[in-house]
This record gives structure tokens, C-alpha cells and sequence, in this order.
């Protein structure tokens, strides 16, 4: 007679021995639960920024009257006491700007992996995300999925590369709309110093900006020279072109790029560049009903300087 084997003797819990199927089952059930918002730590490194947007100003309005009507995704934290949020940033913010204490959740057992790829999936369809958010929530997402045995391929060039087999770069691009190689442009974004992530996203007071494919090739530079960059678009009031990008980040390759180099790149002039006038928003925005838009500005200054010229010929004619 073979023996039985012991791994197979199931030994009963307590709680099947004093709980009813029906009372085990209940208890697997997630439930919403008012949890304080000081237990609640912020996800490690989340990538999404909670501005005071016009959509943030809408949903604190919404939650003054409403309450909280979705409740956040939160899990036990790993790293102290409380919870970590996973999803739902935005609506304990507007909770705190309406001095609520607590916020409705949901408390799920996620692995660090799990819970990052439900805050990139619960995130990433928002339409105000900026560039560099949007690379670093991709890393992100790709990592986990890379971690759970998914094959990721990070060596793809700005051009891409042909491939038949499914990597999860594929599965990223499937699932939020993108190309393979627009996202891995927007990873290469995370190579970036901060003060070029802030002029790819645009949130620089002095209203100027880097396009994405400029500063997908300047990624690839040095630190240093990116530093150097920096000074240039400051000292200078120049940005660079695609073309002047894909220059330096070429000889940078060569070992040939330096503060020097980078002057005499970025301070040529463009074939298509023209003297400009640069306005400050902050400079004129007193002179305007606040419900103006920006080409309502523009066209009143350029119907005021019409004006002003009418007159000054009539004056001289005189």
C-alpha cells in the first residue's frame, strides 16, 4: 500500500473550522473603507506632478459638493506605517483643499510591481501629462513588466528597429496608442537634468520650450554638457534646433564636444531665423481681462500698435 504523501494532508485552519463558506467568502471581498488621510504616503517615486490646474480647481469644486464619489486604491506600505497610494493622488489632494480628514479607498495586497503598473495604467490616459511625466510613468510600466518575465528590448534607435517577435514595448504601445519608438523616445527623457525636463515640458517662466526630438538627442550627451546646454539657452536667449542636437550629440560620440563647441553650435544663426520680439506673460497679463486667451492678447496688441502707427503718420503728415 503506498504511503500517502504529507505535503497532501491538508491540515484545517481556524478559520474553516469556526467560520461558514458564505463568512470565508465575505472576507475576501475588497471593501471601501474611510481611511485618514495622514496614514496615506505617497508612491514611491511617482512620476505624476498634482498641480493646481484648472482641472485640479474643478475636482476640489466637485469634491466640496459632491464628497469623494471614487474611492482611491491604496496597499499596506512597505517601506512604514500607513498606507501607500496607488491610485487616486488627485482626489486626496482635493480632499485636503476642502480640510477633509478622510478619504474613501480601497485596501489591496499588491506587490511593488502590481502596484506600479496599475498607477501607470490609472494614470497614463489624463490629457495634461507632461512629456517628461509621461517617460518616466513609461520606464516605469516597462520595468515592472520586464520584472514579471515579460522581455523588454531598450535598444531601439529614434528610427526603431524591425522585429517579429512581441516585446513589451509593443504591449505599451498597444495599450496606451503609441508607437514602440515614440515611447521610447519619451523614455529617453529620463535622461535629461531637470532644468531641460522643465524646458521639454514647458513650465519654465520665461515661456521657452525644447521639442521632443531635440531633446531625445540631448539625452544622450553628458551631464556636464548638458549643463553647459542650460547656459547657453540662458546666457544666450537661444534654443537648439533638431539639426544642432543631432550635431553635438554626434560629436559627443567622437569625444569632440565641449562648452566651446556647444557656443559656436547654438549661436549660429538659422536659415530660417528671424529677429523676434519675446513677450513676458507675467509682464502684460495685468493689462487683460483674465478670461483672455493668448491669441486674444496678441491680436488686441497688434490692433493697438495698428492704432499707433495710424497716428504717428498722421501726425508727421501734418
Amino acid at each position: 500500500m503506498a504511503k500517502k504523501n504529507v505535503q497532501d494532508i491538508q491540515i484545517p485552519t481556524y478559520d474553516d473550522l469556526f467560520t461558514s463558506e458564505e463568512q470565508r467568502q465575505e472576507n475576501k471581498l475588497e471593501k471601501i473603507m474611510n481611511i485618514s488621510i495622514k496614514e496615506i504616503h505617497e508612491f514611491k517615486n511617482h512620476p505624476f506632478k498634482v498641480r493646481m490646474d484648472e482641472d485640479m480647481i474643478k475636482l476640489s469644486e466637485s469634491v466640496n459638493e459632491n464628497g469623494v464619489l471614487l474611492p482611491a486604491l491604496v496597499r499596506p506600505s512597505p517601506y512604514e506605517d500607513g498606507y501607500e497610494m496607488v491610485s487616486g493622488h488627485r482626489r486626496m489632494k482635493a480632499a485636503e483643499l476642502n480640510q477633509m480628514d478622510t478619504i474613501p479607498a480601497i485596501i489591496r495586497d499588491l506587490t511593488d510591481d502590481q502596484a506600479t503598473i496599475i498607477m501607470v495604467d490609472s494614470n497614463i490616459q489624463r490629457e495634461n501629462i507632461l512629456p517628461s511625466e509621461r517617460g518616466m510613468a513609461y520606464k516605469m510600466k516597462l520595468d515592472a513588466m520586464n520584472r514579471q518575465g515579460q522581455r523588454t528590448d531598450l535598444t531601439f534607435s529614434q528610427l526603431g528597429k524591425k522585429s517579429t517577435k512581441k516585446y513589451s514595448f509593443e504591449q505599451l504601445a498597444d495599450e496606451v496608442g503609441e508607437t514602440k519608438n515614440q515611447i521610447y523616445r519619451y523614455i529617453r527623457l529620463t535622461e535629461l537634468i531637470e532644468p531641460l525636463k522643465d524646458l521639454v515640458d514647458g513650465v519654465r517662466n520665461d515661456g521657452k520650450k525644447i521639442a521632443l526630438n531635440p531633446a531625445v538627442e540631448l539625452s544622450y550627451l553628458s551631464k556636464e554638457n548638458q549643463k553647459d546646454v542650460v547656459k547657453m539657452i540662458d546666457d544666450y536667449e537661444v534654443t537648439p534646433s533638431h539639426a544642432q542636437t543631432i550635431r553635438m550629440k554626434e560629436l559627443s560620440k567622437k569625444g569632440r564636444l565641449d562648452e566651446n563647441v556647444i557656443y559656436s553650435i547654438m549661436t549660429e544663426e538659422k536659415p530660417n531665423q528671424k529677429e523676434k520680439i519675446t513677450l513676458k506673460m507675467e509682464d502684460i497679463n495685468c493689462y487683460f481681462p483674465k478670461e483672455y486667451t493668448p491669441k486674444q492678447k496678441s491680436d488686441t496688441i497688434i490692433r493697438l500698435l495698428e492704432g499707433w502707427y495710424k497716428r504717428r503718420n498722421k501726425d508727421h503728415s501734418r
